[in-house]
């Protein structure tokens, strides 16, 4: 049993960064990080809490992991489940609920009460209308140009190959999406035996996200508030965060004072000036994100030029907790933009625009022909310009898709853009460029990215 509260003291205190897999362990096995209170360290961690009423288990990881989960947990406690608290709707946080409500028929035990939100419901409703865009953007963020070795942040489930019949189809999520039995809209109190369960309603990574205070232990259960990366509140491929909001649940968190703080991913961090210290760093880059927009934005400048000149201070990125490879300040910003101002990013240009492939045409014969944007990408990629690089190279391919030399440069350049960013998700839509191309030349796809 890993001493998970001696780390992430040594990480904070000292500074310490030993990278991404060091702070989200995905293991499967279970610390006790308090009398009574356990931790399973997961695809999400579950959070379990020992009461006369039988287990609280917070969050259960994916469906693949349940399991795992369930025999760790077994380990430590045979107590029936009580109750499975989603503190949001991802998958990796309410796939693995199957496993304990088949255990709980199996024993012959009472069904788990399942408590949430009431927009997580609405969650699953939308996936189900969206499974096919939800497994395809999965399996580009988390495997563009092979998976990245930072096991957290499923967030919106795993994608699975479909049959090898056409048209090809993407499995997205558990076989089925157990629903709360008991929701609430703001704030929710309830006892499982002698233990007092403060459930409290904050949009943040998603809209039905909750948090929870545990009077008793002096510890707040944070789901992804907390996940010891840069928060995830840019996310490009899915839908609204709120950032504002997500730095006020931060802000009340830390007004209890919590003894304890146990997050969905990364390491629970124990003492209450080290938890208040972390909890406002993370506030704050966050406000400083939304108050620097929103500056700019009242001011009249575009989106691009916010992009430009909105910072996040170096040494809080260098945080162990507060490290850009997931989600991304840049990201951030441009969800800042969508919440407050809609999709017009301040260029009239971009209102109703042409094609993509005719306005490529138009410069490539402006240039003298595609072979000469491509090229000329390379040359930018060689002198370490990778933003023009993509933008150039993508005119290329896209004024003349059958150019077999101009795919081998979106290869080249999205290749080693790919291994020069940090995030996580930067990197997948990188690697998913660069394989399209490589599909394209290898004659199984149509160079689309």
């Amino acid at each position: 049993m890993a001493d998970l509260l001696a780390l992430s003291a040594r990480f904070i205190d000292e500074g310490i960064y030993e990278g991404p897999g060091s702070v989200n362990r995905v293991s499967g096995e279970l610390s006790e990080v308090a009398p009574g209170i356990a931790v399973v360290e997961s695809f999400s961690h579950v959070v379990a809490c020992a009461t006369e009423a039988g287990l609280v288990l917070f969050d259960t990881s994916l469906e693949a992991f349940g399991p795992r989960v369930r025999d760790s947990l077994r380990s430590w406690s045979n107590d029936p489940i009580h109750a499975l608290v989603y503190t949001h709707g991802h998958v990796d946080h309410v796939g693995g609920a199957g496993t304990f409500l088949a255990e709980a028929r199996d024993r012959g035990a009472p069904r788990p009460r399942v408590l949430g939100h009431a927009n997580v419901s609405h969650r699953f409703e939308r996936y189900e209308a969206t499974e096919g865009y939800n497994a395809t953007i999965n399996l580009r963020q988390f495997g563009g140009g092979g998976r990245p070795a930072l096991q957290i942040g499923a967030e919106d489930g795993a994608a699975t190959p479909g049959p090898a019949a056409a048209p090809r189809r993407l499995r997205f999520g558990p076989r089925e999406w157990v629903r709360p039995d008991t929701t609430f809209q703001e704030r929710l109190d309830v006892r499982a035996g002698e233990l007092e369960i403060q459930l409290r309603h904050a949009r943040g990574e998603t809209d039905d996200h909750l948090w929870a205070w545990l009077p008793k232990h002096r510890a707040v259960c944070a789901g992804d508030f907390v996940i010891w990366v840069f928060p995830n509140a840019g996310n490009p491929q899915k839908v609204q965060r709120y950032p504002a909001e997500w730095a006020r649940a931060l802000r009340a968190m830390s007004a209890r004072e919590p003894e304890l703080l146990l997050p969905a991913h990364g390491l629970p961090i124990a003492g209450r000036e080290r938890i208040g210290r972390v909890l406002d760093e993370m506030a704050t880059v966050l406000e400083h994100l939304v108050g620097e927009t929103l500056v700019r934005m009242n001011a009249g400048a575009s989106l691009d030029t916010v992009l430009q000149e909105v910072r996040v201070p170096a040494e809080l990125l260098e945080r162990p907790y507060l490290r850009p490879v997931y989600d991304e300040p840049e990201f951030v910003i441009r969800n800042v933009w969508r919440l407050y101002g809609g999709w017009y990013d301040g260029n009239p240009a971009h209102l109703k625009p042409a094609p993509a492939s005719v306005l490529a045409r138009e410069l490539a014969a402006l240039a003298g022909g595609a072979d000469v944007l491509w090229k000329r990408a390379l040359e930018r990629s060689e002198a370490g310009d990778l933003r023009v690089a993509c933008q150039l190279v993508e005119l290329a391919v896209q004024a003349d898709p059958d150019d077999r030399d101009a795919h081998q440069a979106r290869v080249d350049v999205y290749t080693r853009r790919r291994q020069e960013e940090l995030s996580l998700m930067a990197k997948g839509i990188f690697g998913a460029a660069a394989q399209t191309s490589k599909e394209k030349l290898e004659g199984g796809g149509d160079g689309a990215g």
